[in-house]
C-alpha cells in the first residue's frame, strides 16, 4: 500500500500533520483524527433541534423616511394591509370551486403596506392568471377590491368583494 492523500491512494498509519511557521514561531497539529470521523458510520446529529411550538414572527421591511412621508397619514409604518377572515373565506370558496373544476392549481398571498394580493396560478411555475387585490387607498373612490389580469387589465372593481369575485366564478346560467 502507498501512503499519501489523493485519488486512488489509501491512508495507512496516523493522520498527516500540518506545520505552520511564522516569524520564528512554529506549530504543528494533526489534520484529522481517524477515530473522530463519522462518515456514515453512526448517528451524528450536529444540527440544533427545531421546535414546532415557536411561532413565526412577521417583521415588516424597513422603509426609508421618504417612502413613509409619501404614504401619508393613512397608514402607520408598522401596519400592513391584509385580508380578514370573511374576505379570505369568500376568496377560498371561489378558489376551491375552480380547483375542483381543474382550472386553478396554486395560489400566493402577498401583503404589503399598501396592498393585499391573492394571486391565482394555473401551474406553480407560471405568472398569475388573476390577482385579487385589496387596495385601501382606493376604498372610498372606486372600491378597495379588484380582479386584475396578468396584462394589468382590471376585470372588475368595487366595494363588495363577493360582487367583484363573480367575474371569476364561471358557473352555468340558463339564458331565457
Amino acid at each position: 500500500m502507498r501512503r499519501g492523500w489523493g485519488p486512488n491512494l489509501t491512508v495507512c498509519g496516523p493522520a498527516p500533520e500540518i506545520s505552520v511557521s511564522l516569524a520564528g514561531f512554529s506549530a504543528s497539529a494533526p489534520l484529522a483524527n481517524r477515530d473522530d470521523l463519522a462518515d456514515h458510520d453512526g448517528p451524528v446529529n450536529r444540527e440544533a433541534p427545531l421546535s414546532d411550538i415557536e411561532p413565526i414572527q412577521f417583521t415588516p421591511r424597513a422603509t426609508s423616511s421618504r417612502q413613509r412621508s409619501d404614504a401619508g397619514n393613512a397608514h402607520d409604518t408598522g401596519t400592513i394591509t391584509a385580508f380578514n377572515r370573511q374576505e379570505l373565506s369568500a376568496i377560498m370558496a371561489v378558489y376551491g370551486r375552480m380547483v375542483a373544476a381543474g382550472e386553478w392549481r396554486d395560489y400566493a398571498l402577498d401583503m404589503t403596506r399598501d396592498k393585499a394580493i391573492f394571486s391565482v396560478f394555473r401551474r406553480a411555475t407560471e405568472f398569475p392568471l388573476y390577482r385579487i387585490e385589496k387596495n385601501l387607498k382606493l376604498a372610498r373612490k372606486q372600491g378597495a377590491y379588484s380582479v386584475v389580469t396578468p396584462t394589468g387589465l382590471i376585470l372588475k372593481r368595487g366595494h363588495d368583494l363577493a360582487r367583484v369575485l363573480t367575474v371569476l366564478d364561471k358557473s352555468l346560467r340558463v339564458v331565457g
